[in-house]
């Protein structure tokens, strides 16, 4: 296994990553680590400074290595920067920890965060050697929460011009672009779909045959079937011809969401109700399901339906209702609204003149909605844990391509 040149400008454009990155704060674990990435065929990794603080600083804007080894001696608060790091690097990423405390609560903490494997100092070089192989031949499987696998988000709209297809885009540029989280975006609707339309970019065919076709999944499948938007946001879309009607069965949906969600952080599926109604697993995955309306009677009844039919919430799976286009001249009076659906919505966002006339240009005009954006707040709460902060200059900057 070849690593790559000690340069961060090739791993800010997202098209390869190291086999091993290293952040050790003394020269002895440093040279230790270096010499048994030797031995198992990992040549020239990534040498960073500054321990578990300067891994997050680079995961900003670096893409994830397989194998990730961080020093966290003199951190006041390890388990904190763990949480931090985990948020920025792929699922798929093995992560080993050094430090200098032999303490078992310690311990069972980190693993409960995601760590793969924690080593005191004086590290013994077979053994970390050992877990490392393993880490990078897959043999230690993944299972905590906060490493290993992806968290999956549907966007069900009660129907169309319920605002889906907006609102995915702009979660999703947001947390890839904003957040600096790895995420991908999947566009169910084969036939009539409008989020690469949204984007700027043309539908691929990759979408479509690998439904058609879910043995081809694999992880060539998920290098060259996609499309990069960005550097860490990235799409998968068909537009099938109108004379081929497009079909897929669940198991292949459920076949390519399960090899997603072991690479990227965020898997988002703006889904058509047309197809939600024949995909009942997938509806029940473990995950946040966002029903999207507007303020229309019709819409009332249809969340009421859908909250019923996809029960009530749980551990692994929580639905939430996001009210679009509140105030819209079709719109009921809110407490109308409330009244005939039964439970307020989770999220309200108000109907601007604005955003639906930047919609059509596409959701780079959109996220210049700062009104739009700060309602979506509380949605981002939901999935991220973290709402919208004031945007950045360079956040518009790297959308725009400028």
């Amino acid at each position: 296994m070849q690593g790559r040149p000690n340069t961060t400008d090739d791993m800010v454009q997202g098209q390869a990553a190291y086999v091993a990155m290293l952040y050790l704060n003394d020269s002895y674990s440093e040279n230790v680590l270096q010499t048994r990435l030797n031995v198992i065929g990992v040549q020239n990794p990534y040498i960073g400074k500054g321990g578990i603080v300067g891994a997050i600083k680079d995961l900003a804007k670096m893409r994830s290595p397989r194998l990730l080894i961080v020093d966290i001696s003199g951190v006041d608060d390890p388990l904190e920067r763990v949480h931090e790091l985990a948020a920025l690097c792929d699922p798929q990423v093995g992560v080993i920890v050094v430090g200098e405390t032999n303490d078992v609560v310690l311990y069972r903490s980190l693993k409960n965060a995601g760590v793969s494997e924690y080593f005191f100092k004086p590290i013994v070089g077979d053994v970390v050697g050992h877990t490392c192989n393993a880490l990078l031949n897959g043999a230690v499987e993944q299972t905590s929460p906060g490493i290993g696998i992806g968290k999956l988000v549907l966007l069900l709209g009660t129907r169309g011009g319920a605002g889906v297809t907006t609102i995915a885009t702009q979660l999703s540029l947001y947390l890839a672009n904003e957040r600096k989280r790895r995420t991908v975006l999947v566009d169910l609707d084969l036939e009539a779909g409008d989020v690469a339309l949204q984007l700027g970019v043309e539908p691929q065919r990759a979408l479509g045959e690998v439904l058609a076709h879910p043995e081809r999944i694999d992880d060539l499948f998920l290098e060259r079937g996609v499309t990069h938007i960005s550097d860490r946001l990235d799409l998968l879309a068909s537009l099938e011809p109108l004379d081929d009607a497009a079909h897929y069965e669940e198991d292949a949906v459920l076949s390519l969401l399960t090899n997603l969600v072991r690479t990227y952080r965020y898997v988002f599926v703006d889904l058509p109700v047309h197809s939600a109604i024949h995909l009942p697993r997938l509806m029940r995955q473990p995950g946040t399901c966002f029903l999207i309306s507007d303020c229309t009677l019709t819409a009332a009844r249809d969340v009421a339906r859908w909250r019923t039919a996809l029960g009530a919430n749980s551990v692994n799976r929580t639905t939430f209702h996001i009210l679009n286009k509140k105030g819209a001249d079709f719109a009921l009076p809110f407490d109308e609204f409330l009244h005939a659906v039964g439970t307020p919505p989770d999220v309200v966002i108000s109907y601007k003149h604005e955003v639906g006339r930047a919609s059509v240009l596409g959701a780079t005009e959109v996220v210049k909605c700062r009104s739009f954006m700060q309602e979506l707040g509380p949605a981002l709460q939901i999935i991220s844990g973290e709402g919208v902060h004031a945007p950045k200059r360079g956040f518009l900057r790297g959308i725009l391509g400028g």
